[in-house]
């Protein structure tokens, strides 16, 4: 289930205890209080990630605009980090710009503390974008961590050592923070162990008081006694520098301890290890069998990889830090599969995408939404070894209806770039790159790849990829202010959609592009009727994301035909529906759409906490000033340019209130069936949600209502100019209706209000009421 994200941080719970680094974590905090970026230096298993977690966990506090720690370990593309950035930040992929400079805006006047973690492998990229962000964000600071310094001006280098352990024949080495570590995980394993102190710090000594290496000792405990660790690690290291006992470096303690780990396994779970590094995060048992089971492994000793500390299990899943897996990969490529099991993995992900594909456009969207957000790092990881367009256009759902539209033009471009020859293969890659580029704003790209992917599907006798073509050409001949064009080439689209072998999802958004023209034409009574259809469309096969953005172009609609107590209908259940998809433009959207039905129904008490809460939902998840993407080229001339509808919804996480199934309702006395929550009475108590400046496209509409007039009195105020009324608009109504003192009362406890509060409180007829 996904959910909208409204935390102010993410940073992950610590499942054991930091044992000693005191003054580490104190020279952290202070050096990030005064510089800019802050890098965490160091051998592999030192320590780095622990510290710089509990670091972001002590400064919570500290920064108004939270702690994030985006964890970079599995992004092998240097081009994607500010993606990955984003995504943790929750912001909404909506802009044909540099990833750099929409986070720079983001960030510029943010308080704010980013933890990069593990960017070992990508310091140049990493370093690129943060001198352009942090060039113009002065109060948010980056903490990194890395095996080398990022090399940027200003960046202080904090070098992480071992654990303090005792020099060989002193006393007090139960004091050091090496053996506290060994002692208090082996507690923890075998909690009536008696320890020999000495043999403990001599384990400690010999492991160079690294942590990981003394925790994988530790785990040993459940077949040798400390003595015999402590010898047995003794003569293997003695060994390895030629019998004398003088000590290795410090990574070679490191890949030793692991190496060690590695002979004790079993041979199923040193193949297990060697195949499960393949998998670029979390993954479930069923993932494993699929990618790694064949005749030499039938069965997965999963568990007992945990216990030996290679695994890292929370609930059914599993994954390996990367040290581990870094070793694990070695040994595949050693053994010769690294290939082999590469594709496996592909072809593991490539039946999920098709699966998840072929059931997008059904009552499934919301597991398969869950579905995508989890495994992104997995599909990434297929995506990087694949040079063919069957995952990444599978995954159409992903980069079109979830917001990830700069990974998806990324993998996409490349493609097409690289493999020119007309195919059916392509001409999905074509249309599915100009929905993208569409969501991001760039209507150029948008309809030179429809055109080109219409004329391809026309070729090759594919009506859907030839209406999905023609749906993106109306989209942004819509929001070019085409409206003549936008009508007559989603009319197009959804005559090719029936005559598709198969439906489609393209046919209902379609036929919401087409309301939508007639909606912004004043022709709301066409708008109604073809929404009505879609509606029951999208109920028919129990479908979610497309009957969201009908519900919120219904709602725009009988506004215009001056009724908005069944506005306030439709537009509760798009917010219900774009909250439960994690769509955080439409959800805001449909807030600031409630509050033009309160006022629309005279009650400015509500609308001004509305608006409030409409402002926080903006500002919190980051997005544009206008409320919609920025168009990238400027209209031709005599050409109006209108913001975007709200296009698919980008999915940001699970979402924090169930809610009733909220397409099951009455029919409407003016056509057309309606969620199931009744309308509401005015409320004189106002509600209570977040925004940010804009929202809707911005046509002129009628005026704030005069004191006496029927809509002061709670009457309708249709607008007939246009159905699309802006978010300024609707405040100087408000303010009109209740006052300056009163609007800004009402106006601070909506912004006061948590967005999940805020959504939970409406979605609840009863809530609402009480606003």
């Amino acid at each position: 289930m996904a959910e909208t994200r409204t935390r102010r941080d993410n940073v992950p719970a610590e499942t054991s205890s930091l044992v000693g680094r005191r003054e580490e974590l104190d020279e952290i905090a202070g050096l990030i209080a005064r510089s800019p970026l802050v890098t965490l230096t160091g051998v592999a298993g030192v320590g780095k990630t622990r510290l710089a977690i509990r670091t972001a966990d002590r400064l919570r506090d500290s920064f108004a605009d939270g702690v994030w720690v985006v964890e970079l370990s599995a992004e092998q593309n240097g081009d994607l980090i500010g993606h990955d950035i984003a995504e943790v930040l929750g912001l909404r992929e909506q802009s044909a710009r540099p990833q750099f400079e929409v986070l720079a805006d983001f960030i510029a006047d943010k308080r704010l503390l980013l933890v990069l973690d593990t960017c070992d492998h990508l310091v140049d990229a990493c370093a690129a974008l943060l001198r352009r962000v942090l060039s113009e964000a002065p109060h948010a600071r980056v903490l990194a961590t890395s095996r080398q310094p990022l090399g940027l001006p200003g960046e202080r280098v904090l070098p992480i050592g071992p654990l303090a352990v005792s020099a060989s024949g002193t006393t007090g080495a139960a004091g050091t923070d090496a053996v506290r570590l060994f002692t208090e995980r082996a507690s923890a394993l075998v909690p009536d162990l008696i320890l020999d102190p000495a043999a403990v710090a001599q384990v400690c000594r010999l492991l160079d008081g690294i942590p990981l290496a003394v925790e994988l000792a530790v785990r040993r405990l459940r077949a040798l006694s400390v003595q015999q660790i402590a010898e047995r690690l003794d003569d293997r290291f003695a060994l390895l520098v030629g019998g004398s006992r003088t000590p290795l470096r410090r990574h070679q303690t490191m890949r030793t301890a692991v190496g060690w780990s590695h002979e004790l396994c079993t041979a199923e779970e040193r193949l297990l290890w060697a195949r499960l590094s393949v998998f670029a995060g979390w993954f479930d048992a069923d993932d494993a069998r699929a990618v790694c089971a064949d005749e030499r492994l039938s069965w997965l000793p999963l568990l007992r990889l945990v216990d030996k500390s290679i695994l890292i299990a929370e609930g059914s899943r599993y994954r390996m830090l990367d040290t581990i897996r870094d070793y694990g990969r070695e040994w595949l490529r050693r053994l010769g599969e690294e290939k082999a099991l590469i594709r496996r993995h592909r072809d593991h992900y490539l039946a999920q995408a098709r699966r998840a594909e072929a059931e997008w456009y059904g009552p499934h969207q919301l597991r398969w939404a869950d579905w995508a957000h989890r495994e992104l790092p997995n599909l990434k990881a297929a995506l990087d070894h694949d040079d063919g367009f069957e995952l990444v256009t599978a995954l159409w759902f992903v980069w079109c209806c979830l917001g990830q539209v700069r990974q998806g033009r990324y993998y996409l471009d490349r493609l097409l770039r690289r493999h020119k020859r007309p195919s059916p293969a392509r001409t999905k890659a074509l249309w599915t790159y100009a929905w993208a580029a569409l969501n991001a704003g760039d209507t150029a790209a948008a309809r030179d790849r429809a055109a080109e992917a219409y004329e391809a599907a026309m070729a090759e006798g594919d009506f859907a990829a030839a209406g999905c073509a023609r749906q993106n050409a109306a989209a942004a001949a819509l929001v070019c202010g085409d409206l003549d064009g936008a009508e007559r080439l989603a009319a197009e689209a959804a005559e090719l959609f029936g005559r598709a072998v198969s439906a489609h999802i393209g046919l209902p958004l379609a036929e919401v592009t087409l309301a939508m023209a007639f909606g912004v034409r004043g022709e709301f009574d066409r708008a109604v009727e073809v929404l009505t259809r879609q509606w029951a469309r999208c109920a028919e096969r129990g479908e979610l994301w497309a009957r969201s953005h009908g519900d919120h172009a219904r709602s725009l609609a009988e506004l215009g035909r001056g009724e908005p107590g069944i506005a306030e209908v439709y537009a509760r259940a798009a917010l219900d529906g774009k909250w439960r998809l994690g769509d955080a433009m439409g959800s805001a959207m449909a807030m600031d759409q409630l509050a033009a039905t309160a006022v629309a129904r005279g009650d400015g008490w509500r609308a001004a906490c509305l608006l409030g809460a409409g402002r926080r939902m903006w500002t919190a998840f980051g997005l544009p000033r206008s409320g919609a993407p920025e168009p990238v080229t400027p209209p031709a001339r005599g050409e109006r340019r209108l913001s975007p509808y709200e296009g698919p919804a980008p999915y940001e996480g699970p979402a924090p209130y169930e809610g009733p199934a909220p397409y099951e309702g009455p029919v409407a006395s003016r056509g057309g069936p309606l969620p199931s929550h009744e309308v509401s009475p005015p409320s004189r108590r106002g509600p209570v949600l977040p925004s940010r400046e804009g929202s809707h496209l911005s046509h002129e509409v009628s005026p704030p209502p005069r004191e006496g007039s029927p809509s002061s009195r709670g009457g309708p105020v249709p607008s007939r100019q246009g159905f699309l009324i802006s978010r300024e608009l609707t405040e100087s109504r408000a303010r009109a209706l209740v006052g300056d003192a009163v609007y800004e009362r009402l106006f601070a406890r909506g912004l006061a209000m948590d967005p999940g509060a805020a959504v939970a409180r409406i979605r609840d007829i009863r809530g609402f009421d009480h606003l």
